[in-house]
């Protein structure tokens, strides 16, 4: 396999994971964030959105940061989730990663964002402040 190096852009603002019942309407307090995410299956229906509005009653698991990988990824490439995810998995930190059809994000808990850094650099990646868009 080939090696993958990535430039990963760090978010500033705090997320939340939120999930719903299956068909669930998307609730007025989801508010946009650098990624808004729905994920709807049989089951359940899971937000990615800004954590500031959600409610405490909502299931939900929050603080967390986002980081992207810059770039559009060819989604023939095999080894990009490995690349991203071997160096945290080895620093023992939790993810929880959504792809989009350019990138692929992943959100680590805020309290980890620093480690999780640390953890790509020492691989080779390199980490920057998003620029808002």
């Amino acid at each position: 396999m080939t090696e993958h190096i990535f430039e990963i852009a760090r978010f500033p603002e705090t997320l939340a994971v939120v999930r719903l019942a299956s068909g669930a309407e998307i609730p007025t307090w989801a508010e946009s964030s650098s990624i808004f995410s729905i994920t709807a299956t049989a089951t359940e229906t899971s937000l990615i959105c800004a954590g500031r509005s959600v409610p405490k009653k909502a299931r939900h698991e929050k603080p967390f940061t986002a980081f992207s990988v810059q770039g559009a990824a060819d989604l023939g490439t095999p080894g990009v989730l490995v690349a991203l995810l071997a160096p945290l998995a080895e620093a023992e930190i939790s993810v929880f990663t959504v792809s989009t059809y350019d990138t692929n994000w992943v959100l680590v808990h805020v309290g980890q964002a620093d480690k999780a850094e640390e953890a790509w650099r020492r691989s080779g990646h390199t980490v920057v402040a998003a620029v808002p868009a």
